[in-house]
Parts: structure tokens; C-alpha cells; sequence
């Protein structure tokens, strides 16, 4: 009698080729898949962090040119108006770049847009110069405001809304007649740079000068300054 044979089919345990077999290479295949996707997101973070890099030098390259042309402008300034200003009761603020005339009495007549002479003859001494020293900033000065200012009183009213939009009026009366005047300038009547960046600005008593004791100071509240505005803000946002 013949001895039997036994026949150990595919797919019982032992078998290499059996379902533990096809579930160990199922996992080993899922672990080299979360292992790709582990190193394609280290790339994409590692892209982002260099991104965020480069951006926060280029803008600190900005901010750093900004810091050094700004003192370079105000630089050029004090140094042409430094004995100019207290004679004319002006002030020239560094951080804002901000050339202040705070004479009420000798800048216009009283409620009224009308330049007076001493301030006609010191605007015809300030205004060329101030151009002709603004003009190798010419690439970075985005404009030059004329900015016109009042206290809060009105004449004849005690209506805030009233006094604000009667000061308003004003205010823009007065800066286009300062600007008018300097249109009528010999040096400025071909200068086409100056002509294309000022503007005239009246903004009523939106920016009061307060005292001490937080209390709004009328007289110190009337005045015309010069403002430089840049374009390092334009230039921060083309960085982006």
C-alpha cells in the first residue's frame, strides 16, 4: 500500500505567498508612501521658511533705505533753513519731515484766505529753495503737501459740525492760495518736477495742537506746514 502524501495547498500558514504575506507588503508599501509624502512636505517647508526669509530682508532692505533717505532729506533741510526758522517762527520736524509755520497772525488775515505780505515774502524765499534741495530726492518723494490747518472756533457759531466744515472751507482756501503763489514763482513756473508732486491739502481741525493739560492751544492749531509723503510704503508692498 502506498504511503499518502500529504499536500499543503497556497494560501495556509507557512505559506510565503500566503494573506500575512500580502498584508506585510500592503503595510511596507503605505510606509514608503507616508515616507514620500513626509519628505515632500519637509521640501514645501522648508520652500516657505526660505520665502519668508527672503521677504523679511527685502523688507528690511526697504525699511533701512527708508530710515537713511529720510534722514538724508531732513539733513539737507536743517542744514538750508536751520538759521531761517526762528525768524520765521518755523520748525522743522524730523520724524514726519515736516516744515511748520506756526504764526497765526503773520501767515493770512484773520478768517480770511488772504496771504499777508510778510508771509508772501518768506514763502517767496522758502519755496525755491525748499524745491531745489527736495529735487535729488525726486525718485522716492511721492508728494509734497501743502497742508493748511485751524483750530476748532468759528466765528458766530458754537455748532461743532457748523465751525468744523466753515474751518474746513477755509483751510482749503488758504493752502490753494499758498500754492497759487508759488505757481507764480519765477523758479517754479518751469519746474516741472515740483508742479507734478505738491498738492494742497486743507484739513480743517482735525489735527488740533493740544497744551500740556491735553487742552486744545487755538493759536498754536493755526498754521501751514509742508509735509514730504515717500514711496517706500508702495515699494514695501511690491516686496510682497
Amino acid at each position: 500500500m502506498m504511503p499518502r502524501v500529504l499536500t499543503i495547498r497556497g494560501g495556509q500558514r507557512g505559506d510565503p505567498g500566503g494573506p500575512e504575506a500580502d498584508q506585510g507588503s500592503h503595510w511596507l508599501a503605505v510606509a514608503d508612501l507616508m515616507a514620500a509624502l513626509m519628505m515632500i512636505f519637509l521640501f514645501l517647508a522648508l520652500l516657505h521658511m526660505v520665502q519668508v526669509e527672503r521677504e523679511s530682508a527685502a523688507h528690511t532692505e526697504v525699511r533701512d533705505e527708508a530710515a537713511a533717505l529720510r534722514e538724508a532729506i531732513y539733513s539737507v533741510l536743517e542744514a538750508e533753513f536751520r538759521e531761517d526758522l526762528p525768524r520765521w517762527n518755523a520748525e522743522l520736524d524730523r520724524a514726519s519731515l515736516t516744515l511748520r509755520f506756526r504764526e497765526p497772525e503773520v501767515l493770512f488775515e484773520r478768517s480770511s484766505a488772504r496771504i499777508q505780505p510778510r508771509f508772501e515774502a518768506i514763502l517767496a524765499d522758502f519755496i525755491p529753495r525748499y524745491a531745489d534741495q527736495l529735487r535729488p530726492f525726486a525718485e522716492v518723494i511721492r508728494e509734497v503737501r501743502i497742508e493748511g490747518h485751524t483750530s476748532s472756533e468759528w466765528a458766530g457759531s458754537e455748532d461743532e459740525l457748523e465751525s468744523y466744515f466753515g474751518n474746513m472751507d477755509l483751510s482749503q482756501r488758504r493752502t490753494r492760495a499758498v500754492l497759487e503763489y508759488a505757481y507764480q514763482l519765477e523758479p517754479l513756473r518751469e519746474d516741472e518736477w515740483f508742479r507734478s508732486r505738491v498738492a494742497a491739502v486743507g484739513l480743517s481741525s482735525s489735527r488740533r495742537i493740544l497744551d500740556a493739560r491735553g487742552e486744545e492751544d487755538r493759536a498754536a492749531s493755526r498754521r501751514v506746514e509742508f509735509s514730504i509723503l515717500t514711496d517706500f510704503e508702495t515699494r514695501l508692498l511690491g516686496k510682497q
